[in-house]
């Protein structure tokens, strides 16, 4: 009798912060309409979603480069990506292996690499 009785209690103190909780309450509706990333000129901000990472070693006699990614986001194995230095595609690699930890290795495809470059997807 005194567990049945336990839980309510607790179910009733645990919702009553959010039952009468007072003030303002916005809407869905109101949320939606309005974008997350706002600037006072109105321009909409978004960061990008997708794969970046920066060439650790570059080996321009043997055409190949180490990459180095944010852990736990990882290229696929023969997937193909830009390389750029000072925001200009400079050259493009792709992934062939092997990989360790947050560093795999890539083939230069086309262009040139150096150490320190920025590598995105196409």
């Amino acid at each position: 009798m005194r567990i049945p009785l336990l839980l309510a209690l607790l179910c009733l103190i645990a919702c009553e912060g959010c039952f009468w909780r007072k003030g303002a309450r916005t809407s869905p509706a109101a949320v939606a309409e309005k974008p997350a990333y706002t600037t006072d000129r109105g321009y909409v901000v978004a960061p990008e979603e997708g794969l970046m990472g920066t060439v650790a070693k570059a080996n321009a006699d043997l055409r190949f480069v180490v990459l180095s990614f944010p852990v736990g986001r990882m290229p696929a194995m023969g997937q193909v990506l830009n390389v750029y230095r000072n925001g200009t595609k400079v050259g493009e690699v792709r992934i062939t292996g092997p990989q360790q930890d947050e560093n795999v290795v890539a083939d230069m495809v086309a262009g040139d690499s150096r150490n320190g470059d920025e590598v995105r997807e196409k």
